[in-house]
């Protein structure tokens, strides 16, 4: 099921933003992070859609794609997503992954799958208070070490990422 919309290149900060108009979004399986394929401009993209926590999606684009789709900041691009269920591996935090190790949880880790470890990271990401990061991590191999492979507890329809959202919304 393709989705096709146009949408206009956004920054927030230091990041390059697509917003998925809220009537495409809720076509979209979940109100959660999305896993897509794409092509904007003609170049295909597998990305992960995170929630704005208004309904909605978004999703962020390196310097180096926006370079080859010739896009800047302000212009509306046509897009075409559709929803997929192969994950990419997500960029762990360093100090969750020492603490995976340290733990022990190394195999129990390479065996959940790529959509749980989003989670994780969605859970461990969502704070900007660096204790609470810690008791984060803390409270992640504890429950892996329980057998838990998802984090519980987190209202997966927010934003996760900090330097783009307040109180779990994507900032205007």
């Amino acid at each position: 099921m393709s989705i096709v919309f146009e949408s206009k290149l956004e920054r927030i900060k230091s990041y390059y933003i697509i917003r998925i108009p809220l009537t495409y979004s809720e076509k979209l399986p979940s109100r959660g992070m999305v896993m897509v394929q794409g092509v904007m401009n003609g170049m295909a993209f597998h990305e992960p859609l995170e929630p704005d926590g208004k309904g909605s999606h978004w999703f962020e684009l390196d310097e180096t794609f926006l370079k080859d789709v010739e896009v800047s900041v302000g212009d509306t691009v046509p897009l075409s997503i559709e929803p997929i269920n192969d994950w990419n591996e997500p960029d762990m935090p360093e100090d969750f992954m020492t603490a995976i190790h340290e733990a022990g949880l190394m195999n129990l880790w390479s065996e959940i799958t790529p959509k749980a470890k989003w989670d994780w990271l969605r859970f461990i990401r969502s704070t900007k208070n660096p204790s609470t990061h810690q008791r984060r991590i803390e409270v992640a191999c504890s429950k892996l070490q329980k057998g838990d492979t998802r984090p519980c507890c987190f209202d997966r329809s927010r934003c996760t990422i900090m330097d783009v959202s307040k109180s779990g919304i994507l900032l205007d």
